[in-house]
This record gives C-alpha cells, structure tokens and sequence, in this order.
C-alpha cells in the first residue's frame, strides 16, 4: 500500500513538474510571431515540394527584379556598414561597455572568436575556400585581367578577400552591437524589434516591431538554409571522392537530415556545452588541415602570393567597394558580390544575435575590432593558404578549372587531391564540414527559437526542435527545387526587405548612443579594464555579475 501510494504521489510530482515546463515554455512564446512565421515557413516547404517548377520560377524571376533595381544598395550599405563600425570603434563611445560599467566578459577571448567564426561563416569558407578563387580566375571581372593568366589569378585572391573578410564582418558588427548595446546595456530583450525603440517608441511592442522579428526570423532561416545546402553538396561529393558514393540530390537531402538531427541535438544541449565545444574543435581541426596544406603545398608561392594579394586588396578596397557594373562588369557583380552581400544580410539576424549573446561585457571598441579584425584575419589566411595553393595547381597544369566547373563543391578535394595523403585529408574535410554545419545551424535554430519566444535567452525545446527542422526542410526543398542556383537565389530575396531593417538599425543605435553619457575618465578606466580582460584578472569598478548573466542558455521546458 506504501509502495503504492509513493508510486502515485511520484506520477503526480512528475506530471506537475511536466505540466510546470510545458506551461513555462508557452508563456515564453510569441504566438502571433511563432504562428504567423511557422505557417509561412511551411507553406514555403509545400510550395517547394508539390510545385517545384513554379518556386524555380518565381524565385528566379524575383531575384533578376531585385538585382536589376536594387543592386547598388546592397553595394551601397555594405560600405556604409563598414564605415559606421569604423567611426563608433573609434569616437567617444568606443568606451562604453556591453553591460554594466566594469562588468568582465563571460567568454575567453579564444572561445569568443572560435564560436564567431563557426557561426558567421565556418562552412562557406569549406565550400568557396578553394573553388572561388579559381573560379575567379577563369572569368576575372570584365575588363580587369586576361582569363588564366598570374594577374587574373592575383586579382581571384583580392576578390576572395574583398568577399570574405572586412565587408561581411562588418555587418555582423553592426547587427551584434546595436542587439548587445540594447540588449545588455539598456537591459532590452534579444529581439532585433527591441533595438528600434529610439525611433519607434511603444510601436515596437505592437505589430510593427512583430513584423521586424518575422523580416528576421525568414532571413534567418533561408540565410541558414544556404549553408546547410553547401554544406550537403561538400560532403556528398566528399564521400563520392573517398568511397565512390555516387552524389545526387536524393543523397544531399538524406545528408541534410541526418545532420539536422545531430545540430537540433546539440543546440538543446545550450551554448556554453555544444555550441562552444564544436566551435572550438572546428577552429582546431581547421588549423590543422591548414597547417598541413601550408607544409605539404607551395609554400613560398602561398607566403608571396598572401602579401602581394592582401596589399592589392588593401589598395583596391575603396573602389572595390563602391563598384555596382553601371559602367560593365554587372552580370559578373550580381552573380559574386551582391550575392555574397545579400547572403551576409541574411545572416546578420541570427549572428548578430548569437554574438550580442556571447559579447557581454566587452567594450564598443573590443567588440568592433573583435568581431571585424580577427574573423577577417582567419578569411585572409584560409584562402591564402586553401585558394593559394589552388591557384598555384591550376598556373602549373592542374586542371583544376574543369572540376570547379562540373561543381564547385569539388574544388578543395580536387586540391588535396595533389597533395599527400588525400584520403586522410578528404576524411578531415568530409568532418570539418560536418562539424561546421552543425556548430552554425544549431546556433541559428536558438536564435530563431530566441527570435519568436520574445527574446528569451532560454528558448523551449520544442520551439528549438521546430526551428531545426524547419531549416533543414527549407535546404532540403531549395536543393529539390533546382541545386545550388536556387539554394542563392531565395537568400537573396529573403535578404532584400531585411536590407532595410539593417538601415533603420544602424539610425535607431546612433540615435541612442548619441544621448549616452560618457564619463570624461573613461577612456583611462577602459585601459585598465581592456588589460584586465586579457589577463583574465578582474578591473575596477568590476562587480558580481548578475546570476542570469552567468546562466547557461540552455533551452527550457
């Protein structure tokens, strides 16, 4: 009878402790944001998978309306990101701290970057690391350098450079500051909504600011579903090259799913476990496949090539950056840098959101340069290293050029295939994007799960399960629907609207920190802190962080 009774009053425990986390779970969610997007999504997903034909249409109609009209913005507000990152790293308010004054970062500074790379770009640099500069140099810009030639290939690495380090970074910058300048320092929420306050006001809590969260939720979404599209295509061929797999579109989806199972798995596991473990061993497991590249390759030529095309870059940039084809070149622009700058819009939402998320407690300054100068810098040395050695393969007959065009996936096992050990290293890739793929797409479904639980830094389960798969079944139809073409062309078009969020952002942070107040000591208590954080020692004026500011953002309920 005790035993029975203790059965019975355990069963109810148990039950009020489920019904407790369902209902906590609940409360958390935006209805109208979750309903409204979740129902979008999934008719998305039905459109792609009952009327294939028709979304390839559509989607390729709208994306030639889009460039046709609206290029130059996107070349535009690239650079006006990047000059507004620039001036508020260096003005008055580059002192001012994430969070309470004194108040020390939660992150090592390691930790910080690896978890940034893994997010913004991890898995793209595993794809384009190699077949982009080659790709470049067999149709250099119009008018710029004979196809084939040193020059050509000298311009390919500036370009991979211009793409991949300082523009898209800014971005991210942008986005992750005005999110952890409201988030942490006006004690906000984590909704991009929340950060338009100083211009909307109390709108921001009615539909206005719900629509705002749904721009970014769907540029989260697709923007994600490039990179698990790339990522499916990499390994597919990976395994075609190491074990004969035949590659096909069937295969890539079967890929997606396992790997979605795996990434909605370790984002339930939260970010100081999951996310920063894989980010931390992809960034080690990269180092070495490139120290190994770097050893085994052309070294001298990579080391040459790497000053010469960085200082051409560096020359180049203001021009590079303000170039939209009206005089030549366009079709050659839309189909390389306005893609790349729509791609980057599309995933300002979910980085920028995950790094305000992981940048508590640093300055405006350490955030800046953090977050533009040290990711750019890994850009830099992986396509000096990866595309340098290609590019150095195809000036010496490697042939190259002819496996990039059957696929562009196939342009870094086409390298390591001239290089020792190819199928240890094809297996090391084969991992790698495997880890990045999970690492990025299990941060983006907490930050969508963030995005439509009103900002919670703890997202429920189920709404962590629900973004997973959506994202997953988003790549998996956009491969369907018609491969690597239209995989690019819905994220441009999910990022266009997303283009103007990212402007009134950028007014609505100015705005407010031109009413911020900074103390005229400042600047010297910031030297002292900025010292304290790279000794991991505490600095003045530096307080108990508070307890939730500590807390795992591990997924409830």
């Amino acid at each position: 009878m005790t035993t029975a009774t203790t059965k019975k009053t355990t069963k109810k425990k148990t039950t009020k402790k489920t019904t407790k986390k369902t209902t906590s779970t609940l409360a958390r969610v935006d209805p109208a944001v979750l309903y409204i997007s979740v129902t979008l999504s999934a008719l998305f997903v039905a459109w792609g998978v009952f009327f294939t034909d028709s979304l390839a249409t559509v989607a390729e109609t709208t994306l030639g309306r889009i460039i046709d009209n609206f290029g130059w913005l996107f070349v535009l507000t690239s650079s006006g990101f990047v000059v507004l990152a620039t001036v508020l790293a260096f003005s008055r308010f580059g002192s001012i701290r994430l969070g309470r004054d004194g108040e020390r970062p939660e992150f090592s500074t390691a930790s910080w970057v690896a978890m940034m790379f893994s997010a913004g770009m991890g898995i793209g640099l595993m794809f384009y690391g190699a077949s982009e500069p080659i790709m470049h140099m067999s149709s250099p810009p119009p008018g710029s350098a004979k196809a084939g030639s040193e020059d050509a290939a000298r311009l390919a690495l500036e370009y991979s450079y211009f793409h991949w380090a300082i523009h898209p970074w800014a971005m991210y910058a942008v986005a992750g500051l005005a999110l952890a300048y409201f988030g942490f320092r006006k004690s906000g929420n984590s909704l991009i909504s929340s950060a338009f306050r100083p211009l909307l006001g109390d709108r921001v809590d009615g539909p206005l600011g719900k629509a705002i969260d749904i721009l970014a939720i769907f540029a989260t979404l697709f923007g994600s579903a490039v990179s698990l599209g790339l990522g499916a295509l990499q390994v597919n061929r990976g395994l075609k090259e190491v074990w004969g797999v035949p590659d096909s579109t069937a295969l890539a989806v079967s890929i997606i799913a396992v790997l979605t199972v795996l990434f909605v798995l370790s984002a339930l596991s939260g970010v100081h476990r999951g996310i920063q473990w894989l980010s931390n061993g992809n960034m080690i497991l990269a180092a070495v496949l490139l120290l190994f590249v770097f050893m085994t390759g052309p070294t001298v030529f990579i080391l040459e090539g790497q000053t010469e095309a960085l200082g051409g870059y560096l020359a180049s940039l203001p021009k590079m950056s303000f170039t939209t084809g009206a005089f030549g070149g366009g079709e050659w622009l839309s189909g390389w840098t306005v893609f790349y700058w729509a791609w980057w819009i599309s995933w300002t939402p979910f980085v920028g959101t995950f790094i305000a998320r992981i940048s508590r407690g640093r300055t405006i300054r350490q955030f800046i340069v953090g977050v533009i100068i040290a990711p750019s810098l890994v850009s830099v040395v992986w396509f000096a290293i990866l595309g340098g050695t290609a590019l150095n393969q195809e000036m010496h007959g490697g042939h190259l050029a002819e496996a990039v065009a059957k696929g562009e996936e196939a342009g870094l096992f086409a390298t390591l295939q001239n290089l020792p050990w190819f199928p240890v290293t094809s297996v090391v890739v084969i991992i790698l994007v495997g880890l990045f793929f999970v690492s990025g797409a299990d941060a983006a479904s907490v930050v969508l799960g963030m995005l439509s639980c009103r900002g919670s830094m703890a997202p429920g389960r189920l709404v962590v399960i629900l973004w997973g798969a959506l994202t997953g079944l988003v790549a998996a139809v956009l491969l369907l629907a018609g491969g690597l073409e239209a995989v690019k062309q819905v994220a441009i078009i999910a990022a266009f609207p997303f283009l103007f969020v990212m402007i009134g952002l950028c007014v609505s942070l100015v705005k407010a920190l031109r009413a911020e107040p900074v103390p005229a000591s400042s600047e010297a208590r910031e030297g002292l802190t900025d010292a304290a954080d790279a000794a991991g020692e505490p600095g003045p004026d530096d307080g108990v962080r508070p307890a939730e500011a500590m807390a795992d953002s591990q997924p409830a309920g």
